[in-house]
Protein backbone atom coordinates (compact mmCIF):
# COMPACT_ATOMS: atom_id res chain seq x y z
CA UNK A 1 0.00 0.00 0.00
CA UNK A 2 1.32 3.42 -0.97
CA UNK A 3 2.04 5.87 1.82
CA UNK A 4 -0.47 8.64 2.37
CA UNK A 5 0.66 12.25 2.58
CA UNK A 6 -0.04 12.20 6.32
CA UNK A 7 2.08 9.08 6.92
CA UNK A 8 4.93 10.39 4.77
CA UNK A 9 4.99 13.71 6.59
CA UNK A 10 4.86 11.90 9.93
CA UNK A 11 7.75 9.62 8.96
CA UNK A 12 9.87 12.57 7.85
CA UNK A 13 9.15 14.70 10.91
CA UNK A 14 9.42 11.92 13.51
CA UNK A 15 12.60 10.49 11.97
CA UNK A 16 15.38 12.10 13.99
CA UNK A 17 18.40 13.77 12.48
CA UNK A 18 20.66 11.58 14.60
CA UNK A 19 19.15 8.44 13.07
CA UNK A 20 19.81 9.90 9.64
CA UNK A 21 23.43 10.60 10.57
CA UNK A 22 23.83 7.03 11.86
CA UNK A 23 22.65 5.81 8.45
CA UNK A 24 24.86 8.31 6.66
CA UNK A 25 27.98 7.25 8.58
CA UNK A 26 28.03 3.87 6.86
CA UNK A 27 27.22 5.30 3.43
CA UNK A 28 27.92 8.64 1.75
CA UNK A 29 26.95 11.21 4.42
CA UNK A 30 26.46 14.19 2.14
CA UNK A 31 24.51 12.16 -0.43
CA UNK A 32 22.21 10.70 2.24
CA UNK A 33 21.43 14.09 3.76
CA UNK A 34 20.96 15.69 0.34
CA UNK A 35 18.52 12.93 -0.63
CA UNK A 36 16.58 13.47 2.60
CA UNK A 37 16.24 17.18 1.80
CA UNK A 38 15.06 16.31 -1.72
CA UNK A 39 12.38 14.02 -0.29
CA UNK A 40 11.15 16.82 1.97
CA UNK A 41 10.95 19.16 -1.02
CA UNK A 42 9.06 16.51 -3.02
CA UNK A 43 6.53 15.84 -0.24
CA UNK A 44 6.12 19.59 0.37
CA UNK A 45 5.34 20.01 -3.33
CA UNK A 46 2.68 17.30 -3.14
CA UNK A 47 1.19 18.91 -0.04
CA UNK A 48 1.04 22.27 -1.84
CA UNK A 49 -0.74 20.54 -4.72
CA UNK A 50 -3.30 19.00 -2.37
CA UNK A 51 -3.72 22.33 -0.60
CA UNK A 52 -4.40 23.97 -3.96
CA UNK A 53 -7.07 21.36 -4.75
CA UNK A 54 -8.58 21.92 -1.33
CA UNK A 55 -8.74 25.69 -1.87
CA UNK A 56 -10.34 25.13 -5.28
CA UNK A 57 -12.98 22.85 -3.71
CA UNK A 58 -13.67 25.50 -1.04
CA UNK A 59 -14.17 28.09 -3.75
CA UNK A 60 -16.66 25.85 -5.58
CA UNK A 61 -18.63 25.18 -2.39
CA UNK A 62 -18.73 28.88 -1.48
CA UNK A 63 -19.90 29.75 -4.99
CA UNK A 64 -22.61 27.09 -4.79
CA UNK A 65 -23.77 28.34 -1.40
CA UNK A 66 -23.92 31.93 -2.68
CA UNK A 67 -25.99 30.89 -5.73
CA UNK A 68 -28.43 28.89 -3.60
CA UNK A 69 -28.88 31.75 -1.11
CA UNK A 70 -29.54 34.14 -3.99
CA UNK A 71 -32.03 31.68 -5.50
CA UNK A 72 -33.76 31.31 -2.13
CA UNK A 73 -34.25 35.08 -1.91
CA UNK A 74 -35.54 35.25 -5.49
CA UNK A 75 -38.01 32.45 -4.78
CA UNK A 76 -39.30 34.34 -1.75
CA UNK A 77 -40.11 37.30 -3.98
CA UNK A 78 -41.75 35.04 -6.57
CA UNK A 79 -43.87 33.40 -3.89
CA UNK A 80 -45.26 36.80 -2.93
CA UNK A 81 -46.13 37.50 -6.55
CA UNK A 82 -47.79 34.09 -6.95
CA UNK A 83 -49.87 34.60 -3.79
CA UNK A 84 -50.94 38.04 -4.95
CA UNK A 85 -52.11 36.46 -8.22
CA UNK A 86 -53.85 33.61 -6.35
CA UNK A 87 -51.54 31.10 -8.00
CA UNK A 88 -51.13 28.68 -5.14
CA UNK A 89 -49.72 26.08 -7.50
CA UNK A 90 -46.82 28.34 -8.44
CA UNK A 91 -46.29 29.38 -4.85
CA UNK A 92 -46.20 25.71 -3.78
CA UNK A 93 -43.60 24.88 -6.43
CA UNK A 94 -41.40 27.77 -5.29
CA UNK A 95 -41.79 26.77 -1.64
CA UNK A 96 -40.79 23.18 -2.55
CA UNK A 97 -37.66 24.48 -4.22
CA UNK A 98 -36.88 26.60 -1.16
CA UNK A 99 -37.18 23.47 0.99
CA UNK A 100 -34.71 21.65 -1.26
CA UNK A 101 -32.27 24.53 -0.95
CA UNK A 102 -32.64 24.57 2.82
CA UNK A 103 -31.82 20.85 2.87
CA UNK A 104 -28.77 21.34 0.66
CA UNK A 105 -27.19 24.24 2.56
CA UNK A 106 -26.23 22.27 5.74
CA UNK A 107 -24.62 19.58 3.60
CA UNK A 108 -22.61 22.18 1.71
CA UNK A 109 -21.64 23.88 4.98
CA UNK A 110 -20.40 20.58 6.37
CA UNK A 111 -18.34 20.05 3.20
CA UNK A 112 -16.93 23.56 3.57
CA UNK A 113 -15.99 22.91 7.20
CA UNK A 114 -14.22 19.71 6.17
CA UNK A 115 -12.31 21.50 3.43
CA UNK A 116 -11.28 24.24 5.89
CA UNK A 117 -10.04 21.63 8.35
CA UNK A 118 -8.14 19.81 5.61
CA UNK A 119 -6.57 23.08 4.46
CA UNK A 120 -5.39 23.86 7.99
CA UNK A 121 -3.90 20.36 8.21
CA UNK A 122 -2.02 20.80 4.93
CA UNK A 123 -0.75 24.19 6.08
CA UNK A 124 0.54 22.64 9.31
CA UNK A 125 2.30 19.96 7.24
CA UNK A 126 4.04 22.63 5.20
CA UNK A 127 5.21 24.48 8.32
CA UNK A 128 6.58 21.27 9.83
CA UNK A 129 8.28 20.21 6.59
CA UNK A 130 9.93 23.59 6.18
CA UNK A 131 11.22 23.41 9.77
CA UNK A 132 12.59 19.91 9.14
CA UNK A 133 14.21 21.04 5.91
CA UNK A 134 15.95 23.92 7.70
CA UNK A 135 17.18 21.48 10.36
CA UNK A 136 18.65 19.11 7.78
CA UNK A 137 20.16 21.94 5.76
CA UNK A 138 21.89 23.20 8.92
CA UNK A 139 23.13 19.67 9.64
CA UNK A 140 24.44 19.36 6.08
CA UNK A 141 26.19 22.73 6.30
CA UNK A 142 27.76 21.73 9.64
CA UNK A 143 28.95 18.47 8.09
CA UNK A 144 30.50 20.27 5.12
CA UNK A 145 32.26 22.73 7.42
CA UNK A 146 33.59 19.87 9.53
CA UNK A 147 34.91 18.19 6.38
CA UNK A 148 36.60 21.40 5.29
CA UNK A 149 38.07 21.86 8.77
CA UNK A 150 39.38 18.29 8.78
CA UNK A 151 40.90 18.72 5.33
CA UNK A 152 42.59 21.97 6.40
CA UNK A 153 43.93 20.33 9.56
CA UNK A 154 45.35 17.41 7.60
CA UNK A 155 46.95 19.72 5.04
CA UNK A 156 48.51 21.84 7.79
CA UNK A 157 50.27 18.96 9.58
CA UNK A 158 51.98 16.85 6.90
CA UNK A 159 54.27 15.15 9.42
CA UNK A 160 51.37 13.73 11.41
CA UNK A 161 49.06 13.30 8.42
CA UNK A 162 49.07 9.53 8.01
CA UNK A 163 49.08 8.63 11.69
CA UNK A 164 46.28 11.06 12.57
CA UNK A 165 44.14 9.73 9.72
CA UNK A 166 44.74 6.17 10.86
CA UNK A 167 43.86 7.10 14.45
CA UNK A 168 40.66 8.86 13.40
CA UNK A 169 39.58 6.04 11.07
CA UNK A 170 40.18 3.47 13.79
CA UNK A 171 38.23 5.47 16.36
CA UNK A 172 35.29 6.00 13.97
CA UNK A 173 35.23 2.33 13.02
CA UNK A 174 35.27 1.29 16.67
CA UNK A 175 32.36 3.61 17.43
CA UNK A 176 30.26 2.23 14.58
CA UNK A 177 31.01 -1.38 15.58
CA UNK A 178 30.09 -0.66 19.18
CA UNK A 179 26.81 0.96 18.20
CA UNK A 180 25.81 -1.73 15.71
CA UNK A 181 26.80 -4.77 17.81
CA UNK A 182 26.67 -3.49 21.36
CA UNK A 183 30.22 -4.75 21.88
CA UNK A 184 33.10 -2.46 22.72
CA UNK A 185 36.83 -2.96 22.68
CA UNK A 186 36.75 -4.90 19.42
CA UNK A 187 38.92 -2.45 17.54
CA UNK A 188 41.95 -0.66 18.96
CA UNK A 189 41.77 1.43 22.06
CA UNK A 190 40.75 4.77 20.67
CA UNK A 191 42.75 7.87 19.89
CA UNK A 192 43.80 8.54 23.49
CA UNK A 193 45.19 5.04 24.03
CA UNK A 194 46.93 5.06 20.67
CA UNK A 195 48.63 8.33 21.59
CA UNK A 196 49.87 6.85 24.88
CA UNK A 197 51.29 3.81 23.13
CA UNK A 198 53.05 6.02 20.61
CA UNK A 199 54.51 8.11 23.48
CA UNK A 200 55.79 4.92 25.12
CA UNK A 201 57.43 3.80 21.86
CA UNK A 202 59.11 7.19 21.50
CA UNK A 203 60.38 6.98 25.08
CA UNK A 204 61.86 3.53 24.43
CA UNK A 205 63.57 4.78 21.26
CA UNK A 206 65.06 7.78 23.09
CA UNK A 207 66.42 5.47 25.79
CA UNK A 208 68.13 3.33 23.17
CA UNK A 209 69.73 6.41 21.63
CA UNK A 210 70.97 7.58 25.02
CA UNK A 211 72.40 4.13 25.82
CA UNK A 212 74.22 3.94 22.49
CA UNK A 213 75.66 7.42 22.96
CA UNK A 214 76.93 6.49 26.43
CA UNK A 215 78.53 3.31 25.06
CA UNK A 216 80.30 5.23 22.30
CA UNK A 217 81.66 7.72 24.81
CA UNK A 218 82.91 4.90 27.05
CA UNK A 219 84.66 3.23 24.08
CA UNK A 220 86.57 6.37 23.30
CA UNK A 221 88.06 6.19 26.81
CA UNK A 222 87.10 9.74 27.58
CA UNK A 223 89.40 11.05 24.80
CA UNK A 224 88.56 14.54 23.66
CA UNK A 225 86.87 14.78 20.32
Amino acid sequence: MAETIASRVSRIIVGGTHALLDKAENLAPEAVMTQAIREIEQVAGEVRGDLGKCEAAKHLVLSRVARLNAEHETLAEQIEVALNESRDDLASAAIARQADIEDLLPVLQKSLDEQNEQAREYESYLVALQAKKRELEQTLNDFRRSQESTAASVAGTPGDNRQSRVDEAEANFARVIARQTGASGLVGGGVAETAKLRELADMQRNNRIAERLAALKAGRGGKPA
